[in-house]
Protein backbone atom coordinates (compact mmCIF):
# COMPACT_ATOMS: atom_id res chain seq x y z
CA UNK A 1 0.00 0.00 0.00
CA UNK A 2 2.80 2.43 1.35
CA UNK A 3 4.79 1.29 -2.31
CA UNK A 4 1.74 2.30 -4.07
CA UNK A 5 1.15 5.64 -2.32
CA UNK A 6 4.82 6.34 -3.06
CA UNK A 7 4.41 5.53 -6.27
CA UNK A 8 1.94 7.97 -7.41
CA UNK A 9 3.53 10.65 -5.53
CA UNK A 10 6.49 10.18 -8.17
CA UNK A 11 4.20 10.03 -10.75
CA UNK A 12 2.76 13.14 -10.16
CA UNK A 13 6.30 14.51 -9.08
CA UNK A 14 7.53 13.76 -12.77
CA UNK A 15 4.35 15.34 -14.15
CA UNK A 16 5.01 18.33 -12.37
CA UNK A 17 8.62 18.41 -13.34
CA UNK A 18 7.56 18.07 -16.84
CA UNK A 19 5.10 20.40 -16.93
CA UNK A 20 7.99 22.98 -15.74
CA UNK A 21 10.31 21.81 -18.25
CA UNK A 22 8.47 22.84 -21.07
CA UNK A 23 8.42 26.35 -21.97
CA UNK A 24 6.34 28.34 -24.95
CA UNK A 25 8.64 31.14 -26.37
CA UNK A 26 6.18 33.43 -28.00
CA UNK A 27 6.33 35.06 -31.72
CA UNK A 28 9.01 38.10 -31.94
CA UNK A 29 10.64 37.13 -28.97
CA UNK A 30 14.08 35.25 -27.84
CA UNK A 31 14.65 33.33 -24.71
CA UNK A 32 17.34 34.09 -22.60
CA UNK A 33 18.37 30.32 -20.84
CA UNK A 34 20.26 30.79 -17.56
CA UNK A 35 21.57 27.91 -15.81
CA UNK A 36 22.06 28.16 -11.78
CA UNK A 37 22.10 31.93 -12.76
CA UNK A 38 24.36 32.20 -15.51
CA UNK A 39 23.67 32.62 -19.33
CA UNK A 40 23.83 29.45 -21.59
CA UNK A 41 22.20 29.90 -24.75
CA UNK A 42 19.61 31.44 -26.71
CA UNK A 43 16.61 30.29 -27.51
CA UNK A 44 13.85 30.98 -30.94
CA UNK A 45 10.42 31.29 -30.80
CA UNK A 46 9.10 27.74 -29.67
CA UNK A 47 8.67 25.18 -27.56
CA UNK A 48 11.50 25.19 -25.15
CA UNK A 49 11.81 22.63 -23.03
CA UNK A 50 14.64 22.91 -19.83
CA UNK A 51 15.36 21.75 -16.75
CA UNK A 52 13.12 23.19 -13.74
CA UNK A 53 14.94 24.50 -10.35
CA UNK A 54 18.46 24.42 -12.44
CA UNK A 55 17.21 26.92 -15.51
CA UNK A 56 14.96 29.22 -16.13
CA UNK A 57 14.24 31.41 -19.14
CA UNK A 58 14.13 35.60 -19.62
CA UNK A 59 12.09 36.63 -22.87
CA UNK A 60 13.21 39.03 -24.53
CA UNK A 61 10.51 41.20 -27.10
CA UNK A 62 11.92 41.93 -30.85
CA UNK A 63 8.97 43.67 -31.63
CA UNK A 64 9.51 47.86 -32.48
CA UNK A 65 8.51 49.51 -29.26
CA UNK A 66 6.92 53.42 -29.13
CA UNK A 67 8.67 55.45 -26.62
CA UNK A 68 7.89 58.85 -25.33
CA UNK A 69 10.67 61.02 -23.44
CA UNK A 70 9.28 63.62 -20.83
CA UNK A 71 10.06 67.19 -21.37
CA UNK A 72 13.17 68.60 -20.03
CA UNK A 73 14.88 71.80 -20.49
CA UNK A 74 18.01 72.72 -22.87
CA UNK A 75 19.55 76.29 -22.98
CA UNK A 76 20.30 77.76 -26.19
CA UNK A 77 23.51 79.38 -27.51
CA UNK A 78 21.96 82.82 -26.80
CA UNK A 79 21.20 81.76 -23.39
CA UNK A 80 17.52 80.85 -23.59
CA UNK A 81 16.01 78.16 -22.17
CA UNK A 82 13.23 76.44 -24.39
CA UNK A 83 11.45 73.11 -22.99
CA UNK A 84 11.53 70.12 -25.41
CA UNK A 85 10.09 66.45 -25.71
CA UNK A 86 10.22 63.74 -27.87
CA UNK A 87 8.95 60.80 -28.80
CA UNK A 88 10.99 57.57 -30.41
CA UNK A 89 10.46 53.78 -31.80
CA UNK A 90 13.00 51.19 -30.87
CA UNK A 91 13.61 47.52 -31.36
CA UNK A 92 15.82 45.14 -29.52
CA UNK A 93 18.88 43.84 -32.19
CA UNK A 94 20.48 41.71 -29.97
CA UNK A 95 18.56 40.24 -26.50
CA UNK A 96 21.98 39.36 -24.97
CA UNK A 97 23.23 43.08 -25.07
CA UNK A 98 20.30 44.28 -24.11
CA UNK A 99 19.32 42.02 -20.75
CA UNK A 100 22.94 41.57 -19.95
CA UNK A 101 25.29 44.43 -20.83
CA UNK A 102 23.14 47.23 -18.96
CA UNK A 103 21.43 46.78 -15.85
CA UNK A 104 18.81 49.60 -17.93
CA UNK A 105 19.05 49.69 -21.80
CA UNK A 106 16.32 51.80 -22.37
CA UNK A 107 16.54 54.42 -19.44
CA UNK A 108 20.69 54.66 -20.73
CA UNK A 109 19.08 54.63 -24.53
CA UNK A 110 17.38 57.57 -23.31
CA UNK A 111 20.33 59.63 -21.15
CA UNK A 112 22.10 59.20 -24.87
CA UNK A 113 19.87 60.94 -27.05
CA UNK A 114 19.20 63.84 -24.25
CA UNK A 115 22.42 64.32 -24.48
CA UNK A 116 22.94 64.72 -28.19
CA UNK A 117 19.66 66.61 -28.29
CA UNK A 118 21.10 69.04 -25.82
CA UNK A 119 25.06 69.35 -27.50
CA UNK A 120 22.76 70.46 -31.14
CA UNK A 121 20.58 72.84 -29.60
CA UNK A 122 22.72 74.46 -27.12
CA UNK A 123 25.06 75.64 -30.64
CA UNK A 124 21.85 77.13 -31.91
CA UNK A 125 20.29 80.33 -31.26
CA UNK A 126 16.70 80.46 -29.77
CA UNK A 127 15.11 81.73 -33.35
CA UNK A 128 17.21 79.67 -35.19
CA UNK A 129 16.34 76.45 -32.98
CA UNK A 130 12.91 76.90 -32.69
CA UNK A 131 12.35 77.23 -37.06
CA UNK A 132 14.84 74.26 -37.14
CA UNK A 133 12.90 71.15 -36.15
CA UNK A 134 13.74 68.99 -39.44
CA UNK A 135 16.88 69.74 -39.32
CA UNK A 136 16.81 69.14 -35.56
CA UNK A 137 15.78 65.50 -36.29
CA UNK A 138 18.15 65.09 -39.12
CA UNK A 139 20.97 65.77 -36.83
CA UNK A 140 19.68 63.61 -33.91
CA UNK A 141 19.53 60.84 -35.88
CA UNK A 142 22.92 60.56 -37.38
CA UNK A 143 24.53 61.91 -34.43
CA UNK A 144 22.89 58.92 -32.62
CA UNK A 145 23.51 56.28 -35.24
CA UNK A 146 24.90 53.29 -34.16
CA UNK A 147 25.68 53.94 -31.09
CA UNK A 148 22.84 52.25 -28.87
CA UNK A 149 24.38 49.01 -30.68
CA UNK A 150 26.01 48.53 -27.40
CA UNK A 151 22.66 48.26 -25.77
CA UNK A 152 21.62 45.78 -28.52
CA UNK A 153 19.12 48.61 -29.06
CA UNK A 154 18.40 50.10 -32.57
CA UNK A 155 16.47 53.74 -32.65
CA UNK A 156 14.47 53.22 -35.55
CA UNK A 157 12.85 56.70 -35.70
CA UNK A 158 13.51 59.86 -33.45
CA UNK A 159 11.65 63.01 -33.59
CA UNK A 160 11.49 66.27 -31.53
CA UNK A 161 7.82 66.79 -30.97
CA UNK A 162 7.71 70.39 -29.44
CA UNK A 163 10.34 72.66 -28.98
CA UNK A 164 8.88 75.84 -26.22
CA UNK A 165 10.81 79.10 -25.01
CA UNK A 166 10.32 79.51 -21.64
CA UNK A 167 6.88 81.70 -20.30
CA UNK A 168 8.80 84.90 -20.07
CA UNK A 169 10.72 84.62 -23.20
CA UNK A 170 7.07 83.72 -25.07
CA UNK A 171 5.74 87.20 -23.33
CA UNK A 172 8.31 89.06 -24.95
CA UNK A 173 7.97 87.20 -27.99
CA UNK A 174 4.32 87.69 -28.33
CA UNK A 175 5.11 91.81 -27.61
CA UNK A 176 7.64 91.75 -30.41
CA UNK A 177 5.03 89.78 -32.93
CA UNK A 178 2.09 92.12 -31.88
CA UNK A 179 4.45 95.29 -32.83
CA UNK A 180 5.22 94.06 -35.90
CA UNK A 181 2.28 92.91 -37.27
CA UNK A 182 1.08 96.63 -35.86
CA UNK A 183 3.65 98.08 -37.71
CA UNK A 184 2.98 96.47 -41.13
CA UNK A 185 -0.23 97.46 -40.21
CA UNK A 186 0.57 100.65 -40.27
CA UNK A 187 2.70 101.16 -43.23
CA UNK A 188 0.14 98.93 -44.72
CA UNK A 189 -2.43 101.74 -43.91
CA UNK A 190 0.02 104.61 -44.82
CA UNK A 191 0.90 103.26 -48.55
CA UNK A 192 -2.49 102.35 -49.06
CA UNK A 193 -3.84 105.96 -48.23
CA UNK A 194 -0.98 107.47 -50.41
CA UNK A 195 -2.19 105.32 -53.36
CA UNK A 196 -5.20 106.25 -52.80
CA UNK A 197 -4.30 109.79 -52.75
CA UNK A 198 -2.00 108.95 -55.98
CA UNK A 199 -5.60 107.67 -57.86
CA UNK A 200 -7.77 110.31 -56.91
CA UNK A 201 -5.16 113.43 -57.69
CA UNK A 202 -4.27 111.42 -61.50
CA UNK A 203 -7.88 111.47 -61.65
CA UNK A 204 -8.82 115.15 -61.55
CA UNK A 205 -5.17 115.59 -63.22
CA UNK A 206 -6.78 112.93 -66.39
CA UNK A 207 -10.35 115.33 -65.91
CA UNK A 208 -8.66 118.47 -66.20
CA UNK A 209 -6.74 117.35 -68.74
CA UNK A 210 -9.87 115.61 -70.91
CA UNK A 211 -12.17 119.13 -70.21
CA UNK A 212 -9.46 121.26 -71.26
CA UNK A 213 -8.55 119.38 -74.52
CA UNK A 214 -12.41 119.02 -74.81
CA UNK A 215 -13.17 122.88 -74.75
CA UNK A 216 -10.04 123.41 -76.62
CA UNK A 217 -12.12 121.10 -79.38
CA UNK A 218 -15.31 123.18 -78.99
CA UNK A 219 -13.80 126.08 -79.52
CA UNK A 220 -11.37 125.41 -82.54
CA UNK A 221 -14.73 123.53 -83.96
CA UNK A 222 -16.75 127.38 -83.05
CA UNK A 223 -13.78 129.00 -84.83
CA UNK A 224 -13.61 126.94 -87.68
CA UNK A 225 -17.43 127.03 -88.13
CA UNK A 226 -17.28 131.11 -87.98
CA UNK A 227 -14.75 131.15 -90.42
CA UNK A 228 -16.34 128.59 -92.66
CA UNK A 229 -19.43 130.75 -92.44
CA UNK A 230 -17.25 134.32 -92.94
CA UNK A 231 -15.98 132.80 -95.89
CA UNK A 232 -19.08 131.75 -97.09
CA UNK A 233 -20.51 135.34 -96.18
CA UNK A 234 -17.57 137.35 -98.53
CA UNK A 235 -18.05 134.77 -101.39
CA UNK A 236 -21.50 135.78 -101.31
CA UNK A 237 -20.78 139.63 -101.21
CA UNK A 238 -18.08 138.92 -103.76
CA UNK A 239 -20.38 137.80 -106.13
CA UNK A 240 -23.16 140.05 -105.31
CA UNK A 241 -23.90 142.48 -108.46
CA UNK A 242 -24.66 146.13 -107.39
CA UNK A 243 -28.31 145.77 -107.56
CA UNK A 244 -28.06 143.10 -103.88
CA UNK A 245 -26.56 146.82 -102.05
CA UNK A 246 -28.89 149.12 -103.60
CA UNK A 247 -31.38 146.96 -102.65
CA UNK A 248 -29.87 146.36 -99.04
CA UNK A 249 -29.29 150.47 -98.99
CA UNK A 250 -32.86 151.09 -99.61
CA UNK A 251 -34.33 148.70 -96.98
CA UNK A 252 -32.21 150.04 -94.13
CA UNK A 253 -33.67 153.89 -95.54
CA UNK A 254 -37.11 152.26 -95.28
CA UNK A 255 -36.50 150.82 -91.49
CA UNK A 256 -34.59 154.32 -90.59
CA UNK A 257 -37.86 156.03 -92.34
CA UNK A 258 -39.74 154.07 -90.08
CA UNK A 259 -38.87 154.77 -87.13
CA UNK A 260 -38.18 157.60 -84.49
CA UNK A 261 -34.81 158.83 -85.35
CA UNK A 262 -34.29 161.12 -88.25
CA UNK A 263 -30.60 161.18 -88.63
CA UNK A 264 -28.97 159.38 -91.60
CA UNK A 265 -25.16 158.92 -91.75
CA UNK A 266 -23.63 158.38 -94.94
CA UNK A 267 -20.15 159.17 -96.92
CA UNK A 268 -18.84 162.22 -97.76
CA UNK A 269 -19.14 160.81 -101.52
CA UNK A 270 -22.35 159.57 -101.62
CA UNK A 271 -24.22 162.86 -100.49
CA UNK A 272 -24.97 163.96 -103.83
CA UNK A 273 -26.43 160.57 -104.21
CA UNK A 274 -28.68 160.68 -101.50
CA UNK A 275 -31.47 162.74 -103.36
CA UNK A 276 -31.37 159.52 -105.93
CA UNK A 277 -32.82 157.26 -103.19
CA UNK A 278 -36.49 157.14 -102.95
CA UNK A 279 -36.52 156.56 -99.38
CA UNK A 280 -34.37 159.46 -98.82
CA UNK A 281 -36.46 161.41 -101.00
CA UNK A 282 -39.35 160.96 -99.45
CA UNK A 283 -37.98 161.87 -95.76
CA UNK A 284 -36.65 165.13 -97.44
CA UNK A 285 -39.84 165.72 -98.71
CA UNK A 286 -41.98 165.03 -95.43
CA UNK A 287 -39.55 167.07 -93.80
CA UNK A 288 -39.82 169.96 -96.08
CA UNK A 289 -43.70 170.04 -95.65
CA UNK A 290 -43.73 169.96 -91.45
CA UNK A 291 -41.54 173.23 -91.87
Amino acid sequence: MLMRILLIVLVILLFVLLALSFHIVPQNYEGLVETLGKYSRTVKAGFVMIFPGVQRIRKVSLALQPLEISKYRIITKDNAEITTSLTLNYLVTDSYKYFYNNTDSVESMVQLIRGHLRDIIGRMELNEALGSTSQINAQLAEAIGDLTDIYGIRVVRVNVDELLPSPEIQKAMDKQLTADREKTAAIARAEGEARNIELTTKAKNDALVATAKANAEAIKTQADADAYRIKKLQESLDNAGEGYFRNQSLDSFNQLAQGPNNLIVVDKDEISDLGKIPAAKKIWDQSKNED
